[in-house]
C-alpha cells in the first residue's frame, strides 16, 4: 500500500493528482521552483520541497533534486503527471531502483515508445497500421508535404509542417531546437502529411493480471500549433464499428509492449475512413477528464490502485453522455498565438459544478492550475486551465460550455477565451465537421474575432466611465451625493479617454436633470452607478455591467461580451514615449536567433528575431518595409517584455 505521494509536477495537474490522494487518504508531497513558490498545488499538499531554480532543465526536469525531495519528506511513491519527466524511462527506472513505487507503466514499456521511430516499428510489428517513416536526408519531391517530428515527445512542440524541399532544412534545424529544449533529444523524423484528417485517441487501461481496459475514443482535431485546444469524447465521426476496430487496435498496441497503467494510442482518422498509428503516451493525457466523465472513473484514482497492484473488473464501464474540454491558455490567438505573462487579476468562472472530479450529475468540471492573483510566468506552458462541461446530448455539452466561458471573469492577461466560444457556437464545429486544418479553413479572422463588437466596447466603456466617476466621489465630505462633474449651468460634457480593441476613443456624456446624454450610445439611460457595477437602460432594456480597475486596466464584463479598456492619462509622461519603427519584446525571453544586422533592407513580415519563451520559438518579424537602423541583441541574451530590440526606418 502506498503511504505517501511525492508529484513531480506543477499546476493544475499536480492539484488534480492531490485530490485523488486526499480521495484515498494517501500523503501528499508536492515540488516547486522558484516562481512557483506561492503556486496553489503547494498550498495544498501536506508538505512542498523547493527545487531551485526557474528553468525547467533545473527544477521540473532534474531526476537528482525530484528523488532527493522524495526522500526527505519519506515519500514512497511518484506520479509523474504529464509533461516534464512523465515519459522518461530513466526516470522510472531511477524512482524504482531508489526503492520508490513508480506510479505508471514499466520502464521497459515508456522506452519502447519513447522513440516513436522505434514505436512505429513495434506497432507495425503488432499489426497496428502505421504510416511510413521518411528520411529527412532523403526526401523527394513526391514526399511533400510531410511532418517533420520530435521522435522524443510531444505536445507539438519540435513539429512543423513542410509543403516544399526548400523548406525542409530550416523546418528540421527548428524541430531539433525545440525537441532538445523540451525533451532534452534532438532527434526528429518524417512522416508523410494527411490533410483534412482527424486525430482520435483511444484511452487504455491495464492491469499487471492481464486485464486491458479501452475506454472509448476522444476527438482531439482542433489544435493550434499542433498542439490540442478543444477535446471530445466520444468523437462524432467514429461509428460503432469503426470504434471496435479503434479499441482493438489500441488493446494490441498495449499488449504489445507489457503495459500497465493509464497511457493513449493515438491514431490519425482520414477522410476515407482508414486510420493510422501515430504514438502512445505513456502517461496520463491532459484531456482525460472527458473519458472520466463519459466513463464514470477517476483516472488518477486507478493508476494509483493498478500501481498498488489492485485487479481491474474483468469488463469497462459503460459509457454515458457527451463531455467536450477546453484548454484555457494565456496566450493572443490573433497575433500568432503569442503567449501572454504578468498578473492574472481575476479568475472566476461561474457555475462550476466539480473542481478535478466527475460532477455527481451532468454538469460543469473546471481542472485550473491558477487563481486570481496568480502570476503567470514565462518558463512553463501558459495553459490556465481546463474547463469541462459534460450533458446528455453533445450539442447540450456545447452550449453550457460555451455559457460558461462567456460568463467568465478573466482580467490581466489576454487569453484565447473568445476563440473558444466561437469554436463551440460555430456551426460546422456543432455539426461535428472537424479535422485538423479546422482553425485554418474557418479562418481565424472569423473565430479569432472580439465576442464584444464595437457598439459593445462603446457602451462597456460609458460604463467604465460612470464607474470611475462614482468611484471619485465615494469619499466626497461636501456634496458627496451629487453625480461627479455636476453643474447647477452646463457647460461641456464629462470626458473620459480610452484605448480599446479599436483604438482610441473619448467618451463623453452629462448628467442632466432629465438623465443620461451620451452621443457614444444614444438612447441609453442610467439607473445605477456604483465603482464596480452599473446599470443601463438601453432601449427599454436593461444592462449589468460589472467593473473592475486595477492601474490604467478597466475591465468591463456584461452579457455583450469581455472588454478591457486602457485609461489614457490627461497628460502623458514624455518619458513614456517610444520611437516610431521600434520593435518591442512581446513576452519575455531568450533571443534564439537574430536573422538581419543594422543597415539591412527589410521587408514587412520578414522575420528578425526568434525568441524562445514557454517552451516554443517565437519569429518577431518587420512591422513594415525599411532598413534596420539599430539592432539592440544577440543570441543567447534574455530580454524583457517590452524591450526593444531594434529600430526600423
Amino acid at each position: 500500500m502506498i503511504n505517501s505521494v511525492l508529484v513531480a509536477n506543477r499546476g493544475e495537474i499536480a492539484r488534480r493528482v492531490l485530490r485523488a490522494c486526499r480521495d484515498l487518504g494517501i500523503g501528499t508531497v508536492a515540488v516547486f521552483s522558484d516562481p512557483d513558490a506561492d503556486a496553489p498545488h503547494v498550498r495544498e499538499a501536506d508538505v512542498a520541497g523547493r527545487l531551485p531554480g526557474a528553468s525547467p532543465a533545473e527544477t521540473y526536469l532534474s531526476a537528482e533534486r525530484l528523488l532527493a525531495v522524495a526522500k526527505s519528506a519519506g515519500a514512497d511513491a511518484v506520479h509523474p503527471g504529464y509533461g516534464f519527466l512523465s515519459e522518461n524511462a530513466d526516470f522510472a527506472r531511477a524512482v524504482r531502483d531508489a526503492g520508490l513505487t513508480w506510479i505508471g507503466p514499466p520502464p521497459d514499456a515508456i522506452a519502447a515508445m519513447g522513440s516513436k521511430i522505434e514505436a512505429k516499428k513495434l506497432m507495425a510489428a503488432a499489426d497496428v497500421p502505421v504510416l511510413p517513416e521518411l528520411d529527412p536526408a532523403n526526401t523527394t519531391e513526391a514526399d511533400f508535404p510531410l511532418l517533420v517530428k520530435a521522435s522524443a515527445g510531444g505536445g507539438g512542440r519540435g513539429m512543423r509542417i513542410v509543403r516544399a524541399p526548400g523548406e525542409l532544412r530550416d523546418a528540421v534545424e527548428g524541430a531539433r531546437r525545440e525537441a532538445e529544449s523540451a525533451f532534452g533529444d534532438p532527434a526528429v523524423f518524417c512522416e508523410p502529411l494527411l490533410e483534412d484528417a482527424r486525430h482520435i485517441e483511444v484511452q487504455i487501461l491495464a492491469d499487471a493480471h492481464g486485464t486491458v481496459w479501452t475506454l472509448g475514443e476522444r476527438e482531439c482535431s482542433i489544435q493550434r500549433r499542433h498542439q490540442k485546444i478543444v477535446e471530445e469524447a466520444p468523437s462524432p465521426a467514429v461509428t460503432p464499428g469503426l470504434r471496435k476496430e479503434l479499441c482493438e487496435a489500441g488493446a494490441n498496441a498495449a499488449r504489445a509492449i507489457g503495459y500497465t497503467g493509464a497511457g493513449t494510442v493515438e491514431f490519425m482518422l482520414a477522410r476515407d475512413g482508414r486510420f493510422y498509428f501515430l504514438e502512445v503516451n505513456t502517461r496520463l493525457q491532459v484531456e482525460h477528464p472527458v473519458t472520466e466523465c463519459v466513463y464514470g472513473v477517476d483516472l488518477v484514482r486507478l493508476q494509483i490502485e493498478v500501481a498498488e497492484g489492485a485487479r481491474l473488473d474483468e469488463t469497462a464501464p459503460e459509457p454515458r453522455g457527451h463531455a467536450i474540454e477546453v484548454r484555457l491558455y494565456a496566450e493572443d490567438p490573433a497575433h500568432d498565438w503569442r503567449p501572454a505573462s504578468g498578473i492574472l487579476r481575476t479568475f472566476e468562472v461561474p457555475d462550476v459544478d466539480a473542481e478535478f472530479a466527475v460532477p455527481p450529475a451532468h454538469g460543469l468540471r473546471l481542472d485550473s492550475g491558477v487563481e486570481s492573483g496568480a502570476e503567470v510566468g514565462v518558463h512553463y506552458d501558459p495553459m490556465l486551465a481546463k474547463v469541462i462541461a459534460w450533458a446528455p446530448a453533445r450539442a447540450a455539452a456545447a452550449r453550457r460550455l460555451a455559457a460558461a466561458l462567456r460568463g467568465a471573469r478573466i482580467h490581466g492577461l489576454t487569453t484565447n477565451r473568445d476563440l473558444l466560444v466561437r469554436i463551440l457556437e460555430e456551426p460546422g464545429f456543432l455539426d461535428g465537421d472537424t479535422d485538423t486544418g479546422y482553425l485554418d479553413r474557418i479562418g481565424l479572422d472569423v473565430l479569432a474575432a472580439p465576442l464584444a463588437d464595437e457598439a459593445a466596447v462603446h457602451v462597456s466603456a460609458l460604463a467604465a466611465a460612470l464607474a470611475q466617476a462614482a468611484a471619485s466621489r465615494s469619499g466626497a465630505v461636501v456634496l458627496g451625493g451629487l453625480p461627479s462633474g455636476w453643474r447647477n449651468v452646463r457647460s461641456q460634457p464629462q470626458r473620459r479617454t480610452f484605448e480599446g480593441p479599436h483604438g482610441t476613443f473619448d467618451v463623453d456624456y452629462d448628467l442632466r436633470r432629465d438623465g443620461l446624454a451620451s452621443e457614444l450610445c444614444p438612447g441609453t439611460s442610467l439607473i445605477s452607478a456604483v465603482p464596480d457595477r452599473v446599470v443601463l437602460d438601453r432601449d427599454g432594456l436593461r444592462e449589468t455591467f460589472t467593473v473592475t480597475t486595477a492601474g490604467d486596466a478597466v475591465h468591463v464584463d456584461s452579457r455583450l461580451g469581455p472588454v478591457t479598456l486602457t485609461a489614457v492619462p490627461r497628460f502623458a509622461d514624455p518619458s513614456s514615449q517610444i520611437a516610431p519603427g521600434s520593435l518591442l519584446a512581446p513576452m519575455p525571453g531568450t533571443v534564439v536567433r537574430v536573422e538581419t544586422e543594422p543597415g539591412a533592407d527589410v521587408a514587412e513580415g520578414q522575420t528578425l528575431v526568434v525568441l524562445e519563451a514557454m517552451k516554443m520559438e517565437h519569429r518577431i518579424t518587420a512591422p513594415s518595409t525599411g532598413t534596420v537602423a539599430e539592432l539592440n541583441v544577440a543570441a543567447g541574451q534574455q530580454v524583457e517584455s517590452g524591450a526593444v530590440l531594434a529600430v526600423i526606418e
